[in-house]
């Protein structure tokens, strides 16, 4: 229930907050909660995760892409999700989370997340996320690009994070795909 609350408050104060380019970084500032933490009082690792949708959601509203979504029966799924960490967040601690748009391939966005303080960063996430129709289907890079009015060649995809897509995808949903050790 926290984080759907803490979701819903991103969501009404991305609303109420300026408007951002496509091309833009949203800055959300944040503070080190009580249920953030774990018994080393440093942010959990998994929160971390959790916490970056609070970005996502003030990134894809403050740029008008939700509208988008919301108007063609879109929505967004993160495919796949890397996260270094540099440094501990403490219990506490005030931090700004940095969102922005990296990439746009054939089949999904890439966005890149800091967890920063005083400009310094703590961890980096990038995801690889696609757009699903709630009719059913994927969404086309091309529809994407279309219906956000941005032209594909300024989201190239950069080949570190193209190669790091590739290295971690699993097999489509329309395969089986075993657990076997």
């Amino acid at each position: 229930m926290n984080k759907l609350l803490r979701t819903w408050w991103a969501f009404v104060r991305a609303r109420r907050s300026e408007r951002i380019a496509v091309t833009g970084v949203s800055r959300v500032r944040l503070r080190v909660r009580p249920t953030d933490i774990d018994t080393l009082r440093h942010m959990n690792n998994g929160v971390y995760l959790s916490i970056a949708d609070l970005g996502r959601v003030d990134l894809l509203v403050r740029t008008g892409i939700w509208d988008v979504l919301q108007r063609e029966g879109w929505y967004p799924v993160v495919a796949n999700a890397t996260i270094s960490y540099r440094k501990s967040l403490d219990f506490g601690q005030r931090y700004i989370l940095e969102s922005r748009l990296i990439g746009i391939d054939s089949r999904a966005i890439y966005v890149e997340q800091r967890f920063t303080v005083e400009g310094e960063i703590y961890a980096r996430m990038v995801i690889r996320a696609r757009f699903l129709k709630r009719k059913g289907g994927v969404v086309s890079a091309h529809d994407i690009a279309e219906a956000l009015g941005v032209d594909l060649g300024d989201f190239v995809v950069p080949e570190w994070m193209a190669g790091w897509a590739d290295a971690v995808a699993l097999p489509s949903t329309k395969q089986l795909s075993r657990s076997t050790w």
